[in-house]
């Protein structure tokens, strides 16, 4: 669970200077969006590992952010907000919220909640650490994957790729995006490699990219991974 990203939508600014210190002082990166359009525009142009999303909100209020949000991207997004009605709770779940704090809340006990809703969402609630997408399984302890039940042979760098799309799995991430997660060696860190990268393992996974099942292509964007039975 280490280098976690959070986006953090608060237009209280008090609030959401002392919650950035206190996770920043844990290790996690935070970036501090004040109103809700800009922060779905932030959740969308960048990649980041959670959202922590206040309701009542200028320009945007949260629960359309969610809304929105959801229809585009499978983050965790955890609800912060002063409304303590059942119907505000739930209605807020309803449209893809991962999880809802009332305020105040403890800075602890939400990057308690951040880290289990980016552990459920990267499939790494069980001992075995296992990552699971369709039949796609990666072993994020032994960097090893099987696909239908047989070792898949891929390079760490293939493996890198697999991690960083699987992690973030229904999150369209470009290719800059991927080499930067993957952080591959000198001579694999440029752009079109990542292209290379994903026709050998379409291979390996008997794709092509008029099919593709799994490793999906977004034209003029990038790719992700998602299970054709999720789509």
């Amino acid at each position: 669970m280490a280098d976690l990203s959070v986006l953090l939508i608060e237009d209280d600014v008090r609030l959401a200077t002392f919650t950035a210190q206190y996770l920043e002082r844990h290790g996690v990166s935070v970036t501090h969006v004040a109103d809700g359009a800009a922060g779905l525009h932030e959740a969308l142009r960048r990649v980041h590992d959670a959202v922590v999303l206040d309701l009542m909100l200028p320009t945007m209020d949260g629960l359309t952010v969610c809304r929105e949000l959801r229809a585009q991207s499978d983050i965790p997004i955890l609800m912060a907000t002063a409304r303590i009605s059942e119907s505000d709770r739930v209605l807020g779940l309803e449209l893809g919220g991962d999880d809802y704090l009332v305020k105040p809340f403890s800075p602890r006990e939400l990057l308690a909640r951040v880290k289990a809703s980016v552990r459920r969402a990267r499939g790494l609630t069980g001992p075995s650490h296992w990552l699971r997408v369709g039949p796609l399984e990666l072993s994020t302890a032994a960097m090893t994957a099987r696909f239908q039940g047989r070792p898949l042979e891929v390079t760490d760098y293939e493996f890198a790729i697999l991690r960083v799309l699987a992690e973030r799995r229904g999150q369209v991430l470009s290719r800059e995006q991927i080499l930067e997660l993957a952080k591959g060696s000198a001579e694999e860190a440029f752009d079109r490699s990542i292209d290379t990268q994903i026709c050998r393992l379409r291979q390996k996974l008997g794709e092509d990219s008029r099919r593709a099942s799994i490793l999906r292509t977004i034209r003029g964007v990038g790719y992700m991974m998602l299970w054709e039975a999720e789509s």
